[in-house]
């Protein structure tokens, strides 16, 4: 396959993840994400992890408080260095957050590594959005 088509697969896993994530499901993102200490997100609703166990309980977190959500991505512009990746472009977020309807677009890179024979996300970082931020803090107890 084709190193940019095998991106574009990596990432229509992670955005189905992410889908199950507006849900109220975390359970698939651990299938798509790298493990390592190195692992990466900065999220709109503010803040930045840093290692596999920040990463997840973020995802957690988001999941808790999440529901009838949906997220696409758009204008997605890819490139292959290597054993690694990158792919930029435009997520278009529609999603109930702890109660509040959200509905937005922001800029967003993914990073992609190869580890045991498949493309991982090892970094997501998306624009913050006013409206998001404080949502954890609003859906936590």
């Amino acid at each position: 396959m084709p190193a940019e088509d095998e991106v574009r697969a990596a990432a229509r896993q992670f955005y189905a993840a992410l889908n199950s994530v507006l849900n109220g499901d975390a359970g698939p993102m651990a299938d798509v994400w790298s493990r390592g200490t190195d692992a990466t997100t900065m999220h709109p609703i503010g803040g930045r992890q840093v290692g596999w166990d920040q990463v997840w309980d973020s995802w957690q977190q988001v999941a808790r408080i999440a529901s009838s959500g949906s997220v696409a991505l758009g204008d997605q512009l890819i490139r292959v260095i290597g054993d690694a990746a990158y792919e930029l472009g435009t997520e278009r977020v529609d999603a109930t957050l702890a109660g509040n309807p959200v509905r937005r677009e922001v800029r967003v890179t993914n990073v992609y590594r190869r580890e045991a024979g498949a493309l991982r996300i090892v970094h997501h970082h998306a624009d913050v959005a006013p409206e998001m931020q404080g949502s954890l803090g609003a859906g936590s107890s």
